[in-house]
């Protein structure tokens, strides 16, 4: 079993990632609280964290996938942590920003517009599985970061 070990914890994103409904949601849900470090960390500070979490997350995602044998299973969410807490680092820490950073984030990674289906397609392991989920964060920010710069 993936949560038998800690790393399976991690990817399984604390457990919710076993959500039978909608575990991605679950999963993006389960990031919001734990982005409260990030978002207090100088915007510098917390891109190279993300960089970081990036990197280790490739590790992770492609770890366990190749455990249980699936690439992308549909209850590795650590994923979904590291592409919201990208969005969340980059709006203002508010209900109604990180409202729609949820929605957004989730519209894009479930719809995985062109080009996030195309390299999902093509890419995979850890890095196919981390990259949807960033670009769907970057796709997140070029709707919120115009609409933020034009509100303030």
């Amino acid at each position: 079993m993936a949560l038998g070990s800690a790393d399976g914890l991690l990817a399984f994103g604390f457990g919710s990632g076993l959500s039978p409904l909608a575990p991605g949601t679950a999963g993006s849900l389960a990031a919001i609280p734990l982005a409260w470090p990030l978002v207090q960390l100088p915007l510098t500070v917390a891109f190279a964290a993300l960089a970081v979490l990036f990197a280790f997350g490739v590790w992770l995602c492609g770890r366990v996938g190749r455990r249980l044998g699936v690439h992308d299973h549909s209850g590795i969410v650590f994923d979904e942590f590291v592409g919201l807490w990208l969005v969340l680092v980059c709006v203002p820490v508010h209900w109604a920003w990180w409202l729609a950073a949820f929605a957004l984030f989730r519209l894009f990674d479930a719809a995985k517009p062109w080009p996030i289906s195309w390299l999902d397609r093509r890419i995979h392991g850890g890095l196919g599985v981390m990259l949807d989920d960033l670009l769907a964060g970057v796709f997140c920010l070029a709707i919120l970061v115009p609409v933020r710069l034009w509100m303030f």
